[in-house]
């Protein structure tokens, strides 16, 4: 390995070349696997200590995900996969080879069946090897790998034989100092960004409570809101695909909104021949999807932007503007979550499956939409808002850049 990003020393010397390897064994205390702890008769926990599943990395970082406790007597009986703070943990199932450094703060931890635990000892430094198992170069290496079983699964022995470069401790230093700076400059701007969110969040509340209302050019109050339905200001939209040569499938995301399904799944998911069922849409129509999610959790709503019209699948519900109410103030309507108490209230939360709203065409008909009689009031609400949206995106492009050019300096360093 020759990397194109060289450390001088304090004096400005070069460092020694990095002609030799070693096992990761070498350097590491016994590399092990999790284990399931119900597997041994042991419950999960209110509170007591982190277990850890495969969702804890994520772009090779530690997130801690949907994270479970269990009792310190099951960690004992499982002592052997237990963690703690710059540990490394490694998917050996799924996405395998993705890698997370522990934080220092965990003392104590454990994982599951589909991690395994990295414990470097000697000769290197956490951050350093950590660093090198997340580059492009290894994260290829690793999956490229197969066990001979149909699902991707990395072996402990794999991990063991995997080849780290001999670097001087010096040098492993100054190249970790480097990068956990970046890291710091990285992790400030996701707060700002998340800041951001959470003041929209806020405003948006005081907004669709009627907490705070706006003026019109003369300072005066507008008129008060009404409450309309769904049947008041939409169209349920019954265009069908009946000739089945509209094939720009459209799915409809919490996270991206309505987006092409291949953009999205980066394959295509409906059946060629099957897709005459589908709703055809244009511009400015309304769509939502019973599936329910963390940013939506009684499914989303959404407003169709794209040009081309589209087809989404029958399990969508549909709607078209009467025109007699701002469409942006109704996709932010939506977005705020003013009309899920609704939902509940009428026990809809719950479908045939358990990630589904069990919406009928009726209960649809007659969710409440609390309307500013006033177009203007409308329409500024919406402009409040997108303003709003376009500082966050303005962050996270900046945070964007920073995690571009974090990822740039490893391909450099880790050539």
């Amino acid at each position: 390995m020759i990397p194109k990003l060289r450390f001088k020393d304090d004096n400005g010397n070069d460092f020694p070349a990095w002609n030799t390897t070693v096992r990761l064994e070498e350097i590491s205390a016994f590399i092990t696997k999790g284990a399931t702890p119900t597997t041994y008769g042991f419950e999960w926990q209110i509170k007591g200590i982190y277990f850890f599943r495969n969702d804890c990395i994520k772009n090779n970082i530690f997130v801690y995900g949907d994270y479970s406790y269990i009792s310190e007597e099951a960690n004992e009986f499982l002592k052997r996969s237990e963690i703690r703070g710059d540990d490394i943990v490694i998917a050996i199932t799924g996405d395998i080879g993705k890698v997370g450094l522990v934080p220092r703060k965990i003392k104590k931890a454990n994982i599951n069946q589909h991690l395994a635990r990295i414990r470097i000892v000697k000769d290197a430094i956490p951050y350093f090897v950590y660093s090198y198992l997340g580059s492009n170069e290894m994260q290829r290496n690793y999956r490229k790998i197969k066990t001979g079983l149909s699902m991707a699964q990395l072996s402990l022995s794999q991990i063991r034989e995997t080849r780290i470069p001999v670097v001087s401790i010096m040098e492993q230093q100054k190249i970790a100092e480097f990068l956990m700076e970046m890291d710091r400059i990285i992790e400030t701007k996701k707060e700002t960004v998340v800041a951001w969110q959470e003041r929209k969040k806020g405003v948006m509340q005081k907004i669709f409570s009627q907490e705070v209302r706006f003026k019109d050019e003369d300072g005066e109050n507008f008129p008060d809101w009404k409450e309309k339905k769904i049947s008041d200001i939409f169209f349920k939209i019954k265009d069908k695909n009946k000739d089945g040569k509209n094939q720009n499938v459209i799915t409809n995301s919490a996270e991206y909104g309505l987006i092409n399904q291949r953009e999205f799944f980066e394959k295509d998911i409906a059946v060629d021949g099957k897709m005459e069922n589908y709703t055809v849409i244009k511009t400015g129509d309304f769509v939502y999807n019973p599936r329910k999610s963390k940013q939506a959790p009684y499914g989303p709503f959404n407003c169709y932007q794209l040009e081309e019209e589209g087809i989404v699948s029958p399990l969508y519900t549909c709607l078209r503007p009467k025109g007699n109410a701002d469409e942006k103030y109704l996709l932010w309507y939506f977005k705020s979550g003013s009309w899920y108490r609704f939902i509940y209230e009428n026990g809809a939360q719950n479908g045939a499956r358990h990630d589904r709203v069990g919406m009928t065409d009726s209960l649809m008909q007659e969710i409440p939409v609390y309307l500013p009689q006033a177009l203007e009031e409308q329409q500024k609400i919406a402009d409040c808002l997108s303003a709003l949206d376009d500082v966050i995106n303005n962050y996270k492009e900046t945070l964007t850049a920073w995690q571009e050019l974090k990822k740039g300096l490893l391909q450099q360093i880790f050539v």
